[in-house]
């Protein structure tokens, strides 16, 4: 631990690289890297394995091709997979003098990422840590990553309700996020999850934007008949149990998933599949409540 006149500084080393949490003087956000970050959504679920960082992704894409500027803060410590699914997952972060500098997925620059899976030394390394650790690094994500102008930034979380939770919700707070976009799959053991989760947005003040209701269905490629592998219709009980917007119900799609296997953007190559319409009401209604706000 080093002191110095505006804080304290602590160091630690992972592989090859040494990281630097400094904890300083209370400041106003405007200095911050956040300062031109204009909307924060969180993308959160109870239960892992809902499509998470799915729904960030196509979010991001779909946000890019209403042409805005958008960035992705991967705090999923324990399994960083947007790298990958933006097929970026060989790149490198560098530092500039306001801090780290992201990863940007386009020559445009449209889109810029910021996750662990760039920091760790081989793709199969581990992030073993303790929860301090891990509210360190999400801090300094938050702090320390030079975003520049962004009309969106969206935050991609590990399932739970927990530590990173805490630390993500406590550290954006002066930025005042939009809210949130709660993600389960159908059926009820998931719903049972995010129904957790909901309350953790209450307890922490953070509000509702909707609630997604991933992998309902899968349409059939050959004949586009619906069929329910996952039982139908949970997420849009818990919305309206709950008194929050239903975002929609996003169907297994076999194009989808190979987009995100390869790193390809799925809303600008398949716009007829079944998903499509429906990431793209979520998009709308995101792009609304944000209109709302700044109006």
């Amino acid at each position: 631990m080093a002191a110095k006149a505006d804080g304290l500084a602590f160091v630690w080393h992972v592989g090859r690289f040494r990281w630097t949490l400094w904890i300083c003087l209370p400041r106003s956000p405007q200095r911050g890297n956040l300062a031109r970050v204009r909307h924060v959504v969180l993308v959160l679920s109870g239960k892992g394995g809902v499509g998470k960082s799915t729904i960030s992704t196509e979010l991001a894409l779909a946000l890019r091709h209403a042409g805005k500027k958008v960035g992705i803060l991967d705090v999923d410590l324990c399994g960083p997979s947007i790298p990958r699914m933006l097929n970026v997952q060989d790149r490198d972060v560098h530092q500039c003098d306001s801090g780290w500098v992201p990863v940007f997925v386009d020559q445009d620059k449209s889109i810029s990422l910021m996750s662990i899976g760039f920091l760790l030394e081989k793709p199969d390394d581990a992030v073993v840590w303790r929860g301090p650790k891990k509210n360190a690094l999400i801090k300094q994500f938050i702090l320390d990553v030079a975003w520049g102008d962004l009309d969106f930034l969206i935050v991609d979380t590990p399932p739970g309700t927990s530590d990173e939770h805490i630390a993500a919700v406590e550290s954006l707070r002066p930025y005042r996020p939009l809210g949130a976009v709660l993600v389960t799959t159908p059926q009820a053991v998931s719903v049972g999850d995010v129904r957790r989760e909901l309350t953790f947005c209450k307890k922490t003040g953070l509000k509702v934007i909707g609630i997604v209701e991933n992998m309902s269905g899968f349409v059939c490629p050959h004949c586009s008949e619906c069929t329910n592998v996952f039982s139908k219709g949970g997420g849009q009980e818990l919305a309206q149990h709950a008194g929050v917007p239903f975002l929609g119900c996003v169907p297994l799609d076999p194009q989808l998933s190979r987009s995100l296997e390869e790193g390809r953007d799925f809303i600008q190559e398949f716009p007829k599949s079944p998903a499509f319409p429906a990431l793209a009401r979520i998009t709308q209604h995101i792009l609304s409540v944000a209109s709302s706000r700044s109006s």
